[in-house]
């Protein structure tokens, strides 16, 4: 069964398990300018137009691997010489453009950047263009069309443009580093820094010196994931990483839920505070309306520092499907309670860095969270979970009126609403990702079936409340 939806997902897992696998033995300051060797160790490059600018591309991903450029407070960076493939996008005039004589398209632009050859068929002057649009709008036989690269068409903060030199250029703020670029690049060109070796040197100082324990917090879209193996085996080889303890995040949204339901009742609007894309894109594009989102830590956060008021040794690593949570955990607010935060990509590339082959494993359990603090995971979950804590809290004289906004498009639509004061809702469910948490770009697989999964999780656990939950806690 495969492990990843495309061949540049795999590509960044081979990088990152060499890493990861010289890391282990101690032996990668030697040999870290042989991994792009190793990967490409042929004279015929697989993807590009010859192997030495392969394995120079592949130098850029082990950089980024080490955990990228310091300098750079992104997590996410463009490797600029892979990004060179990609056509220049814009507005285009298609062969269905007919040479009419209303020039429609000529009218409507404020530029004067249309053209028409000796035939009478339109062009665009790409000096004079400002890719306003105007012109598709108005062709009678929508012979315009915009071809954005899928980079810039898929991230919806608006925070991608070109260079000079035509490559990707993220904008730092603008970006809410939701990773949508990194998974929809198909040259790979984009990619996320990762923190394994920050991973691997916290739980090998673990081992050796046993100053601590490291705890995992396994986010609920794992149930969606490693589809090759069984769940309780995939929380037998996190412990077999060196992992003390393997604890569901998903009992830190059972936390935020109760709190989240009463913060509601007191306050009568929020949004919601989990996703930490969504938070950075409302306080960077509205931040008039900052003072709606809850107060309360993500479910990542507020667990971890549950298990630090409990356990004053311990060091708590993230493990989930989201990019931006790379960069939540150095938030002030954050940062005294997570000590890392690794994708799924990179749990996988930990494995077999490693050599734990988790077929082989026995199963573990994990047995922390109820149904509603599981479904946080996907689209809606998070609602479903406020109104249940609502229910449990005895609330009774509220109306509840929820909206779930699955992708930055739809939290941009219910935010002007709430601004404009047209938003029929009093809850608004911010998730960056299109579907939630399973569609993080930290994810091995996308789809929907992932959703599938994540309730068929949480109904194993549907006999539990929020309240039962968190009792344990106390």
């Amino acid at each position: 069964m495969r492990k990843f939806d495309t061949k540049v997902q795999y590509l960044k897992y081979k990088v990152l398990t060499e890493v990861a696998r010289l890391a282990f033995r101690g032996e990668l300051l030697e040999n870290v300018n042989n991994i792009p060797k190793t990967i490409v160790p042929g004279k015929e490059a697989t993807m590009r137009c010859c192997v030495y600018k392969e394995r120079a591309i592949l130098a850029e991903r082990v950089t980024l691997a080490m955990g990228g450029n310091k300098s750079n407070p992104n997590v996410i960076e463009v490797i600029d010489i892979a990004c060179d493939e990609c056509p220049v996008g814009g507005y285009e005039i298609t062969e269905s453009c007919r040479g009419c004589i209303a020039h429609r398209c000529e009218d409507a632009c404020p530029r004067d950047a249309i053209k028409f050859d000796d035939e009478q068929k339109a062009f665009i002057d790409k000096a004079k263009c400002v890719e306003c649009g105007r012109c598709a709008k108005v062709c009678p036989y929508s012979a315009i069309i915009s071809k954005k690269r899928p980079c810039e068409n898929s991230c919806k903060a608006k925070a991608i443009s070109m260079s000079e030199d035509k490559t990707a250029k993220i904008d730092n703020e603008k970006c809410v580093e939701c990773g949508a670029c990194v998974y929809q690049c198909p040259f790979g060109a984009i990619m996320d820094k990762s923190y394994i070796l920050d991973v691997i040197d916290i739980l090998k100082n673990s081992r050796d010196n046993k100053a601590y324990k490291v705890y995992a917090l396994a986010a609920p879209s794992i149930s969606s994931q490693f589809t090759y193996a069984k769940l309780g085996q995939v929380i037998t080889g996190i412990k077999q990483l060196g992992f003390y303890s393997v604890v569901e995040a998903a009992l830190g949204a059972d936390m935020v839920a109760d709190a989240e339901s009463r913060e509601l009742y007191e306050k009568g609007l929020l949004t919601s505070s989990c996703c930490p894309a969504f938070v950075k894109f409302l306080r960077q594009d509205f931040p008039d309306l900052a003072d709606k989102i809850s107060h309360n830590l993500s479910p990542m956060a507020t667990l971890g520092k549950y298990i630090k008021m409990r356990d004053k040794t311990a060091k708590v690593i993230f493990i989930g499907p989201c990019t931006a949570k790379k960069s939540e955990i150095h938030l002030d607010a954050v940062s005294p309670y997570v000590d890392s935060a690794i994708s799924f990509e990179e749990l996988q590339a930990l494995f077999d860095g490693k050599g734990v082959d988790i077929t082989q494993a026995t199963e573990d359990v994990l047995d922390n969270a109820s149904y509603f603090g599981r479904i946080f995971a996907r689209s809606g979950g998070l609602a479903d979970a406020v109104r249940q804590g609502l229910k449990e809290n005895g609330i009774e004289d509220f109306e509840y009126k929820p909206v779930s906004c699955s992708g930055l498009e739809e939290c941009r639509t219910a935010l002007l609403k709430l601004r404009a004061g047209k938003l029929d809702a009093n809850f608004i469910e911010g998730m960056a990702c299109l579907g939630g948490c399973i569609s993080g770009a930290g994810c091995l697989t996308h789809g929907e079936k992932d959703k599938e999964q994540v309730d068929k999780y949480g109904r194993e656990a549907y006999e539990k409340t929020i309240k039962e939950a968190i009792t344990v806690l106390k």
